[in-house]
């Protein structure tokens, strides 16, 4: 197996399924990285080495130890409920939303909920909600008020990533941006 496909495969653990291996996460989203290892080793190679070559080339950033790298996690898009300890942060005046045109009559209906995630993943330019929309098909960007948002009491995060994350975005606060 790949290390990219190993990675997706850590992805979907730390994110939504630890319990595919076996293991917990605490409240934090905290996994034991000996346990992660060990469980992953059951139906693929795996070493610290090659987790930490993940986690330090991640295009993405998703994945972050703790100081003693005993710990790991991911940084964002979990779907089971934890703490990954978000700085609020003030965002800039816009924030941007890409999507696939076969979303765009739900988020026109509903605004932009988080779904099976625990926030709505916003970007701070064009070209990165660009090639997020491009993942589902042909890409809708979706220019977002958040310093209206913010002034009207909504909180933003910070990933360690540098995604920007809230809970929902009311159509109030969207403009579909059009070619």
């Amino acid at each position: 197996m790949s290390l990219k496909e190993t990675s997706k495969f850590i992805s979907l653990i730390l994110r939504h399924k630890p319990e595919a291996i076996g293991i917990t996460l605490d409240e934090h989203g905290w996994a034991n990285v000996n346990e992660l290892i060990a469980g992953i080793s059951k139906t693929q190679p795996i070493d610290m080495s090659m987790l930490e070559q993940i986690v330090s080339e991640d295009e993405k950033q998703r994945y972050s130890f703790n100081e003693d790298k005993t710990l790991i996690r991911a940084n964002q898009g979990h779907s089971i409920p934890v703490d990954v300890e978000l700085e609020e942060k003030e965002p800039p005046e816009v924030l941007y939303h890409g999507t696939g045109e076969k979303f765009v009559a739900s988020i026109d209906a509903q605004g932009l909920i988080p779904k099976s995630r625990l926030y709505v993943h916003l970007s701070s330019d064009k070209d990165t909600a660009n090639k997020v929309g491009q993942r589902h098909g042909k890409p809708i960007i979706y220019v977002v008020k958040s310093g209206k948002m913010y002034c009207d009491g909504y909180k933003f995060y910070m990933s360690v990533n540098g995604v920007w994350l809230t809970k929902a975005v009311p159509l109030s606060y969207l403009e579909k941006q059009e070619d």
